[in-house]
């Protein structure tokens, strides 16, 4: 058994789920760095979009249980935090995919075992399947499992969206509100994958990736921040 097949099998044990359908399993760790043009290879992407869903359902789901009386507009913002890209990064650590990943070999080189947002679709996917080789409950299982540490986070006060603390500390600080740019946009239409660029005069640009505009927008802003020392 190949150390990534070793990988596998341990990641469907902690998932607590035996695949009746393997392939699945392979296809939504199948990143699509994986083959080239003279030879496709199914990859994630699908699914990946899919898991977008499942996990959008599920976390309304357990929204509604834990805050019943809160109003949409509470409950927003958290299932934003529960599905976004971060959160999906730290329970594909917490899940060890890395080291399950089907990745190209320049992918590998460059560290794409760690990278967000090959963890976050690898993550999306790996609930897509679970949800065509199981029904909803086999995602919900291990939704409740590995996100019980975000969801126990979520009683704090709604957080600042990062977009809107930067303008607040730029502001404070005298300059210009942020510049955000689009720098490249890839992927197909239903996955796309977008990178943007933000600016405050005097520093240093940031960029950061995310699955919509707005979402890479708020991934750069938060970026900014932290390297500011301001989260």
């Amino acid at each position: 058994m190949s150390l990534r097949d070793a990988a596998v099998a341990a990641l469907e044990r902690r998932l607590k789920h035996v695949f009746s359908d393997r392939e699945l399993l392979d296809r939504a760790l199948t990143h699509a760095s994986v083959g080239d043009g003279a030879k496709r290879v199914r990859d994630n992407e699908v699914l990946e979009f899919i898991g977008d869903r499942v996990l959008g359902l599920l976390a309304a789901e357990r929204l509604a249980v834990l805050y019943p009386k809160a109003p949409e507009g509470d409950l927003a913002p958290r299932l934003n935090a529960l599905v976004s890209r971060e959160t999906c990064a730290r329970v594909a650590r917490r899940m060890e995919l890395g080291p399950a990943l089907r990745l190209s070999g320049s992918e590998t080189k460059t560290g794409g075992r760690d990278k967000d947002s090959i963890l976050a679709g690898a993550c999306e996917a790996v609930m897509a399947a679970l949800y065509q080789d199981g029904g909803l409950e086999a995602p919900r299982a291990v939704f409740l499992a590995f996100w019980e540490e975000e969801t126990a986070s979520l009683g704090a006060p709604r957080p600042r969206d990062p977009k809107t603390a930067l303008q607040e500390w730029a502001q404070g600080q005298k300059k210009p509100l942020p510049a955000y740019s689009v720098i490249n946009r890839q992927g197909p239409d239903h996955a796309p994958r977008f990178t943007v660029e933000v600016t405050v005069l005097g520093l240093e640009p940031v960029r950061a990736e995310g699955r919509s505009r707005q979402e890479a927008e708020k991934a750069a802003a938060a970026t900014l921040l932290q390297r500011e020392g301001q989260s």
